[in-house]
């Protein structure tokens, strides 16, 4: 048999293999998304001066994390370049005022905030805040917000994953999009939610009640459900027979275990040494 028939052989073979790969199972979406809006947070030196002296913030509405709400005040924004008028201020007054906005609302106002996790304010963007009663220049205190998820301690342990760690959030739709580098904050005062803002939502079509995947590093994906336990959904095995090089450039691990069987296409092994991946082989016995 010549070499022209052995790899004519071996293609069909290939093909075959390829075809009939069984499609990955549907998973339960359900870490609950929630888009944050551009709004402001208050110290109470801050909302007597903009709204008067001895006033309170007033709920509006309650916010999906405990003890949160929407306030009746707003305020306008004001940048170099432009400003927003009606920016919702959020209660209760926090020790630090702060401004958050997406990249659009920063672009319109003609200012460059850093990307920051709440609460870290140091050196970044300014703008002037307009209330009823006063005006007030903040040298520093807008950011864009980093996308976190909020949970408790008894959700990060169902999902296991702990406070301060980064995770992924995949999410499935008519443009399905991943969330990369999202950090995990966990309180007794927090309820499962990941935070993304209005330019996020938009990048994904995704709504309020919007749900993701939790991805963890090691590429296995997490599901949450009621009863506080993860499911593990993927992991960073590869169980095909022939390996492609689609195969590879869709996995994002730097290491994968395969069956002793496994055989890789000439592609494929071009993508190992290219992509830096290491090989493990799994014991059948």
């Amino acid at each position: 048999m010549n070499q022209q028939a052995i790899e004519q052989i071996v293609n069909e073979v290939i093909a075959e293999l390829l075809q009939t790969k069984q499609e990955a199972p549907i998973t339960q979406y359900d870490i609950p998304i929630g888009i944050s809006a551009r709004h402001i947070h208050l110290k109470q030196e801050h909302v007597e001066h903009l709204f008067g002296k001895g006033e309170q913030l007033t709920a509006k509405k309650m916010l999906s994390q405990p003890g949160q709400f929407a306030a009746n005040e707003t305020l306008m924004v004001v940048g170099p370049k432009g400003s927003i008028s009606k920016v919702r201020v959020l209660g209760p007054a926090r020790s630090l005022t702060q401004v958050e906005v997406s990249h659009t609302d920063a672009i319109a106002l003609g200012i460059q905030p850093p990307i920051r996790e709440s609460g870290n304010i140091a050196g970044s963007a300014s703008c002037t805040l307009v209330g009823p009663k006063g005006s007030l220049y903040l040298h520093e205190g807008v950011i864009i917000a980093q996308a976190h998820i909020h949970m408790s301690p008894e959700e990060a342990n169902g999902l296991n994953v702990f406070d301060g760690e980064y995770v992924s959030i995949k999410t499935q739709g008519i443009r399905p999009v991943t969330f990369h580098h999202v950090k995990v904050r966990v309180s007794e005062r927090y309820r499962l939610e990941m935070h993304i803002d209005t330019d996020e939502a938009n990048a994904g079509f995704l709504k309020s009640g919007a749900t993701g995947t939790l991805v963890k590093e090691n590429m296995e994906e997490l599901t949450y459900n009621s009863s506080q336990k993860a499911t593990i959904v993927q992991a960073n095995e590869i169980n095909e027979r022939i390996i492609t090089e689609k195969d590879l450039l869709a996995f994002q691990g730097q290491t994968i275990i395969v069956p002793q069987f496994t055989r890789f296409t000439a592609l494929a092994m071009d993508a190992v040494v290219t992509l830096g991946i290491t090989i493990q082989y799994k014991d059948e016995g």
